[in-house]
């Protein structure tokens, strides 16, 4: 089959399963479950691929919710990401069911139009996203040596094909004084929850300093137990975001001088724990967003005009982007809705929620028929790729 012939047979199956792959996102949505705890989810999802003639590895990089699940034996390989983890309380308000039901409706529409020779399709179910886990644990165990190209859709209130990401460090203090009585012999104590305060006054200084790209933002997760008991503990957990991986560590060095310095300050110890599950950047990888974009144009879909720079979050997808060339566009659930809340997590399940579905599912289907039917087009991708790591 020619490539015009391909892609309206990837159309037509797509359509005609829409109501397939919509409920996989409702089933989610009704089903939320959060990072690493995905147990319910992972086996719906990995039952819905097998049903389909999908080969699946359940149980993968050491955790129970992660699973590959792939079909064919050709080349290229073509790895589609499906999250499924929910926010606390929240439900899936990041909108990982939509992720997960365009993943899953992707890859099934390729192995019904694809020879089995003509790629091998995998499936990565990806936990605990929100969790900063997942695919950092996946990458490590090797669960991507075998892909060529990766790619998963994330709901938005914009089609946006392309979008910056930053790298994003995480770690705990925990400062230690002595517990008094804070009326009767306030001169005994120690005050760890002080040391806190001053660490957040030093960041709060140290920001005007700071390059416009990174982001310092922190919790107090342990204040003490009682305002008439000076706090021999106090807790506080920080983020440290950048463009780039060496401004995070740098930013971080900072940060850590000032948790140093307040216990100093306030007479206290301080006990630091670093997340060794740092968060890369994504890298932007040009040629492959352009062979998405084309897919929309194929649909007859505008995409939104928005600066790539703004609004940045971070995310694991990151990591995966720095071991294979990588995609992450974004379909529209609704005008004006911000993720992480309530309304986002309805809008999921929203008729503008379901059209995104199928968005995401015939446009990656697009796209991985493209990679299949051009090797230059998949070698003009993997060039760029290799040219970002020698930067």
């Amino acid at each position: 089959m020619d490539i015009a012939g391909l892609k309206k047979a990837i159309v037509s199956f797509a359509e005609s399963r829409r109501d397939d792959w919509t409920a996989i996102a409702k089933h989610l949505h009704r089903h939320p479950e959060t990072g690493l705890q995905e147990h319910e989810s992972s086996a719906y999802l990995a039952s819905t691929l097998e049903r389909e003639g999908f080969s699946v590895d359940r149980g993968v990089a050491g955790m129970p919710t992660a699973f590959k699940a792939f079909y064919g034996a050709g080349k290229p390989s073509i790895a589609i990401l499906a999250e499924m983890d929910a926010l606390p309380g929240l439900g899936h308000a990041c909108g990982h069911n939509i992720i997960a039901a365009a993943a899953v409706g992707a890859a099934i529409t390729l192995r019904h139009v694809l020879l089995p020779s003509a790629a091998r399709i995998v499936v990565m179910g990806t936990p605990a996203e929100e969790q900063g886990v997942g695919k950092i644990e996946m990458v490590k165990a090797g669960c991507f040596a075998d892909v060529d190209f990766a790619m998963m859709v994330h709901p938005s209130s914009k089609r946006q094909v392309m979008k910056m990401y930053l790298g994003l460090a995480k770690i705990r203090f925990t400062f230690l004084g002595k517990a008094a009585h804070a009326a009767a012999h306030p001169e005994e104590g120690v005050n760890a929850l002080d040391a806190v305060l001053q660490m957040f006054n030093g960041v709060n200084a140290l920001r005007q300093q700071l390059r416009q790209d990174v982001r310092v933002h922190g919790i107090i997760t342990d204040g003490g137990v009682a305002p008439n008991i000076i706090p021999e503990k106090a807790s506080c957990f920080f983020y440290v975001r950048a463009e780039d991986l060496q401004e995070v560590e740098a930013v971080k060095y900072l940060v850590i001088r000032c948790a140093e310095g307040a216990a100093v300050a306030t007479g206290c110890r301080v006990d630091i724990q670093e997340d060794k599950r740092v968060l890369a950047p994504l890298n932007i990888n040009k040629s492959f967003y352009r062979v998405y974009s084309d897919q929309l144009k194929y649909l007859q879909l505008q995409e939104a005009n928005a600066p790539i720079d703004r609004n940045r979050g971070s995310s694991d997808i990151g990591n995966v982007s720095q071991v294979v060339p990588t995609i992450h566009p974004h379909v529209p659930i609704g005008e004006g809705l911000h993720i992480h809340t309530a309304d986002f997590a309805e809008a999921t399940v929203s008729e503008k929620g379901k059209e995104a579905v199928v968005e995401g599912v015939t446009a990656m289907a697009l796209t991985a028929a493209e990679l299949v039917a051009s090797p230059e087009l998949s070698q003009k991708i993997m060039k760029e790729f290799l040219n970002s790591l020698s930067k």
